[in-house]
């Protein structure tokens, strides 16, 4: 996780052994309550509530690895986008800030998110790779880019890139 300006980093390591994803959301929870800031405690509590949540749904409780809590942070960040929108798009600006003031939070937790210009490089490669030459083939060139980049860039994000790159030629 990257630390904000003037915030303590978050403890990695415990005997040893590299802490986890859920274990830094609790430390980073516990600094957060510490330092009274609101934003980031309310938006910490909620991916645990939600990783939790997730991790007694289906026959059996179970921990979540790393990357599955990722794919909890990655959903919460794409509702707190789309949520953003909407809001801004009715006219509650202040409703809008709060929800891109969580978002950031949940992005600090996120693998950065590739550029424009490396995206369409890899939309490029992958179109070259499966002889994509129609909007018809959307699907197989947004699979083969999305198995490359993994959480580094938002399927809507590449579906837009390579719809683009099709009907353009």
């Amino acid at each position: 996780m990257l630390s904000e300006p003037g915030e303590a980093p978050s403890r990695g390591c415990d005997n040893g052994r590299m802490a986890s994803l859920k274990e830094r959301l609790q430390t980073d929870l516990h600094d957060a309550m510490k330092a009274r800031d609101d934003v980031r405690r309310r938006t910490i509590r909620m991916v645990l509530t939600a990783v939790s949540t997730e991790e007694v749904s289906g026959d059996a409780a179970r921990e979540l690895s790393d990357d599955e809590v990722l794919d909890v942070l990655a959903t919460q960040a794409k509702r707190r986008r789309e949520s953003a929108e909407v809001f801004a798009g009715n006219g509650r600006d202040d409703l809008a800030e709060k929800e891109r003031e969580e978002l950031g939070v949940l992005e600090s937790y996120l693998p950065a998110q590739l550029g424009d210009d490396e995206l369409r490089g890899l939309v490029d490669a992958a179109v070259a790779e499966t002889g994509a030459s129609s909007p018809k083939q959307l699907g197989l060139v947004v699979k083969t880019v999305l198995g490359k980049v993994g959480k580094q860039a938002d399927g809507k994000r590449v579906a837009a890139l390579v719809r683009e790159r099709l009907t353009s030629g």
